[in-house]
């Protein structure tokens, strides 16, 4: 995989006269079924959150308030993006190393998952990731 992979994705948005409402549905707008869903929030703009990879999992990053940044590496190339709507997530497909950075103070990230929990799954070491790919 690789960054190119990655991708913004437009949510569908309806509104009225009431508000808006925006509905995401398993394998519709993100090509993965959802197993797990959690947020980050409270997060001070110098923390650094992520630093790692997942060997499978797939992933849809939302801003729903606030903002923050996201850099993506693939061991190849290297590329930032900001979020800062709730009406658009960043799809991460397995095998990415991502930095979840420069939070607003008011920021709140929603995370939708592919899978359950599994420590196995993940690469936290960014040396280890980069031998798993043959980049070391």
């Amino acid at each position: 995989m690789t960054i190119e992979d990655c991708k913004l994705i437009k949510l569908p948005e309806f509104s009225d006269n009431r508000g808006s409402l925006c509905a995401i549905e398993n394998n519709k707008e993100i090509p993965f079924e959802i197993k797990r869903i959690y947020y980050l929030y409270k997060n001070l703009k110098d923390t650094i959150r992520g630093s790692h990879a997942h060997k499978e999992l797939k992933q849809l990053i939302i801003a729903i308030k606030g903002s923050f940044d996201i850099l993506l590496d693939d061991g190849n190339n290297k590329k930032n993006f900001n979020l800062n709507s709730e009406k658009e997530g960043l799809f991460i497909c397995p095998m990415i190393w991502r930095e979840l950075s420069n939070f607003s103070s008011d920021a709140v990230c929603l995370v939708l998952a592919s899978d359950l929990y599994k420590e196995k799954d993940y690469y936290r070491d960014y040396d280890d990731f980069l031998i798993s790919l043959n980049k070391k």
